[in-house]
């Protein structure tokens, strides 16, 4: 056998790696390259969402995800789109019913929007809430103690009911002519309580398009039980609940629909008990049945007109 030159055998070698050097070297170089044009584009991309979500967006509703690049959305004119989704939105932030930002021309999904945003219902704050007492209102101390009892002692004491095992009320309906203080004791309970406020009128629910009265429900019901204890005021609820009958008209079946959802959310699955919700009408014979039951409204506490010595406590 021919020997072997250990010399020349170290050489070849040397020659081999100086070669995958130069390799990787061009290597490094072309992936160097690759980054900056990377770089450009990423940069030329996060311009073009930037630019995007600046124009002026229109407000739509999330209603369902087909996959991961595009949902169903419903508009403010009543009508569904099926659209692309933005790749930079988080997926998990869809919520069906949820408010989100599409845009003008192509309506493809462009953001999501807070719970809170496109909603106009809002918590009384500290600043807001009426300076009316209980001393000044006159008379009606028959009122005054059973809404004290119904609505405020399960909020500031409810360990007393579960011990005795009973369940509090949930709702309270305040009934009466008109000019006989029902909104001016729902005054002195947001004066006087802790909890938040939430005061809303039945006729606020009906609305132009159809399934935003439903909505505008939830979001009350989902502002409440995002700040617990609370309690929900319906000023007029005669609006929104007047016994249900064969409706011929859109008006009359969204009226409805608004006070199904009401229904649901009052006693449905997602019940809490740190809610409470008041309603005040001067037409509680004109009420639907399945709104006065019980578990919904518990209690009705009547205002009638007053008599000579209520009279006498008014002026006084």
């Amino acid at each position: 056998s021919v020997p072997v030159d250990p010399d020349e055998d170290l050489y070849s070698r040397l020659k081999s790696l100086q070669r995958q050097l130069e390799f990787f070297e061009i290597q490094e170089e072309y992936v160097k390259d690759e980054l900056k044009n990377l770089r450009r584009e990423l940069l030329r991309a996060q311009e073009e969402v930037k630019r995007i979500q600046s124009v002026p967006l229109v407000i739509g509703q999330f209603m369902e995800m087909i996959d991961q690049n595009n949902a169903i959305v419903g508009s403010t004119t009543g009508s569904n789109y099926y659209v692309r989704i933005l790749s930079t939105i988080n997926r998990e932030l869809l919520k069906p019913s949820g408010s989100v930002a599409l845009h003008r021309h192509s309506n493809a999904l462009v953001d999501v929007l807070p719970p809170e945003a496109d909603s106009s219902i809002s918590l009384l704050s500290q600043s807001e809430k009426p300076d009316v007492a209980y001393n000044d209102i006159g008379g009606c101390d028959i009122q005054k103690q059973e809404i004290r009892e119904a609505v405020e002692l399960p909020l500031t004491h409810h360990e007393l009911y579960q011990q005795i095992g009973i369940d509090p009320p949930r709702g309270v309906l305040l009934y009466g002519p008109p000019g006989t203080g029902k909104t001016m004791l729902a005054k002195a309970v947001a004066h006087h309580t802790t909890a938040s406020f939430i005061r809303v009128v039945g006729s606020e629910f009906v609305q132009k398009y159809l399934g935003e009265g439903p909505r505008m429900v939830r979001d009350v019901f989902r502002l409440a039980k995002e700040n617990a204890p609370a309690i929900i005021f319906i000023d007029e609820v005669d609006a929104i609940a007047t016994a249900r009958f064969d409706a011929q008209t859109g008006a009359d079946r969204e009226v409805q629909r608004i006070l199904m959802e009401l229904l649901n959310q009052m006693d449905g699955f997602d019940q809490t008990v740190n809610v409470k919700v008041i309603m005040a009408t001067n037409r509680a014979d004109t009420l639907d049945p399945a709104l006065l039951r019980p578990g919904r409204l518990d209690r009705k506490i009547e205002f009638p007109l007053p008599d000579r010595r209520q009279k006498r406590l008014v002026f006084q």
